[in-house]
């Protein structure tokens, strides 16, 4: 493929990086080790366009009319500031001559190539104004969107014949997230808007293979295709790739210990067809992976023209060794689709040294280092659910600090010592911890998967609020101070706990307890935890209303820092190298109460519901085995 010289190409690396901000471009050498200019353009561009085949064996003239260039759609953020624009013109520009030459032999731009050049055929590309639909949802915080990008191309022979014009047309819908500023204004539509350029480029490539392809039109001797300018253009195969990307939790790219760990995966198919059974599969250096609670993160279905994001999160172990580390990120899928290249993601690793020039291993935080697995005890029929909400979007809820980091070290404990497998563990947190997605892991993800035997446990970090009537309800990340409609009733969640007709469902609260919008009324109700439910069994983290403590210097709530010292086997009082419920719930009892005391000079007592007889079968379920002396069990 041959382009002409262009102006544009020249500065697009330039162009993208200063978009991205002095931040982005630090990021991005740390990444390439300053390998150069492609490197650095690379981990910028959109997501790629479909391959389609081979060029097709003709010269063509570009000519994008200048509503490409100024291509623009208003619309109103989530503050109500109206008139907002979203600028995709030189995103467009920069797609539709990319898609121009994985299409054809020969492209030159209008205007920018050399005025001798004779193509086979000239297309023209005219865009309407685009639209763009932000539907505030009045309950949770992604907004659905839609973004309409209408256009026409014209194709034209060497003689200046029209050959055929075709509509581009490409709607894409997603929910759009605000961002974590402060103001909470505006919404994360970067992606949503690369995504559908990337459509609209990979629609213009079908509609030019089916019109142009050379079992249609024969160049050479002028011939109009007009058997198929009346048909409708090639459904087109499905078309799937995507973007990993590594996010450490201070952003220099630098994996230290102690520090969280995100692994982000991008999917979209541009094809025309649908692309189901699709997988995310994380592998790598050992000692990275290993930290991972679930390495297989399921997609499902890609529709045409649709995208998707999931994230693999970890807590890294305080004891990091100085080294090169990898991520390697596969998919799989069933369709029968083409399978895109595995990306490696490679940043470096080591201790991290705090300001007194102090190695962070030696922080008090000892649980942060996760054990290693328990060979040979395996519980395929336990299945976890655990939630951290350190934030919310109501700024007049309370931060909780260390949840988040609660939540994926109690998914990390119970996989290494507990022998839940990771496709067993869903860890919600934070955005993704809203209401529907906490329904939605009760009430389709767990159903299906558990049986009479089973074990379900359910883990969450956060905020809960009380009603003068004494109600419950779990705040969920777009739940609000003073409005129960927007919160998460405790009894919902336990009607559909109960319903799972388990062995033993377990519900372990770590957080604060609250009044709703702080009314008086509340505050002489203790909190009605104790619903009933069969065989449902709360674990509470403290007692009436009160705030569950945090520890800076334990970077955890002080429950959940008990919890998994108890879990890692000082709850194993009898020394059997077992820890069951009835030895954690009598260790949380004592530890947590006196540490209290002893540290923070408060009151914090768990409270365990229904009470346990530590002679029954309940007290007696393991839970976890350390490795040293882990043996075979397989319930």
């Amino acid at each position: 493929m041959q382009r002409a010289s262009n102006p544009r190409a020249s500065l697009c690396l330039m162009h993208k990086t200063l978009r991205a901000g002095f931040g982005a471009i630090l990021v991005a050498l740390l990444l390439t080790g300053a390998l150069g200019c492609e490197t650095i353009k690379k981990a910028y561009t959109r997501p790629a366009l479909p391959d389609l085949g081979p060029p097709i064996p003709l010269s063509v003239l570009l000519a994008l009319d200048p509503s490409v260039a100024k291509a623009q759609a208003l619309y109103t953020d989530e503050c109500g500031h109206p008139g907002i624009p979203l600028r995709i013109g030189p995103d467009l520009e920069d797609a539709l001559v990319e898609a121009a030459q994985q299409t054809f032999k020969a492209v030159s731009i209008e205007g920018e190539g050399p005025s001798d050049f004779k193509p086979d055929v000239t297309v023209r590309l005219r865009l309407l104004q685009p639209v763009l639909t932000i539907n505030p949802d009045v309950q949770y915080d992604r907004a659905p969107s839609e973004l309409r990008l209408d256009g026409v191309a014209e194709f034209r022979d060497s003689s200046g014949k029209l050959l055929d014009e075709r509509p581009l047309q490409v709607t894409r819908k997603e929910r759009l997230h605000v961002e974590l500023t402060q103001q909470r204004c505006a919404y994360v539509i970067d992606p949503f808007a690369q995504d559908t350029v990337v459509t609209f480029a990979a629609k213009f490539m079908h509609e030019a293979r089916a019109l142009l392809a050379p079992d249609t039109l024969t160049a050479a001797a002028g011939q109009t295709p007009s058997s198929q300018t009346d048909q409708p253009s090639a459904k087109g195969p499905a078309a799937l790739s995507f973007k990993a990307t590594i996010l450490d939790e201070n952003n220099n790219l630098v994996l230290e210990s102690g520090e969280r760990v995100k692994v982000r995966v991008d999917l979209a198919n541009s094809g025309g067809g649908p692309v189901q059974g699709v997988s995310v599969n994380l592998t790598g250096t050992p000692l990275l992976v290993s930290q991972f609670p679930s390495t297989t993160l399921p997609v499902g279905t890609l529709q045409p023209g649709e995208s998707r994001s999931v994230e693999f999160s970890a807590t890294l172990p305080q004891a990091v060794p100085a080294q090169r580390g990898e991520l390697v990120v596969t998919i799989t899928e069933a369709s029968g689709a083409s399978i895109p290249a595995a990306q490696t993601l490679v940043a470096a690793m080591r201790p991290e040294v705090g300001a007194a020039g102090r190695s962070a291993a030696g922080r008090y935080d000892d649980v942060d280092r996760v054990p290693a697995a328990s060979p040979g005890f395996q519980r395929p029929k336990t299945h976890l659910l655990t939630v951290g909400i350190s934030s919310y979007r109501d700024q007049e809820i309370p931060v909780r600090k260390f949840a988040t980091l609660d939540a994926e070290m109690v998914a990390a404990y119970f996989q290494s010592l507990g022998g839940v497998p990771p496709a067993n563990i869903r860890l919600l947190q934070d955005q993704k911890a809203l209401r529907p997605d906490i329904e939605e892991a009760l009430l389709d993800w767990l159903p299906p998967r558990v049986t009479a035997e089973s074990i379900v446990i359910v883990y969450f970090a956060g905020q809960a609020m009380v009603a003068p009537t004494g109600e419950t309800y779990l705040v969920p990340y777009e739940g609000r101070w003073n409005s129960a409609s927007r919160l998460y009733p405790l009894k919902d969640l336990q009607a559909a706990l109960s319903r799972l007709k388990s062995q033993l469902t377990l519900l372990i609260f770590d957080g604060s307890v609250s009044t709703i919008g702080g009314d008086a009324r509340s505050r002489n109700k203790a909190p009605q935890w104790d619903m009933g439910g069969g065989s449902v069994v709360r674990l509470i983290g403290t007692t009436g209303l009160r705030n569950g403590l945090e520890s800076e210097k334990l970077r955890h709530g002080l429950f959940t820092y008990y919890l998994l010292r108890g879990l890692k086997g000082e709850a194993d009082t009898n020394h059997d190298g077992a820890v069951t419920l009835g030895e954690l719930t009598a260790f949380l009892g004592q530890a947590v109460p006196a540490a209290a005391r002893s540290d923070f000079r408060q009151e914090q007592h768990p409270q365990i519901l229904p009470s346990l007889n530590p002679a029954s079968k309940l007290a007696s379920l393991t839970l976890t085995k350390p490795a040293a002396v882990a043996g075979t069990d397989g319930r």
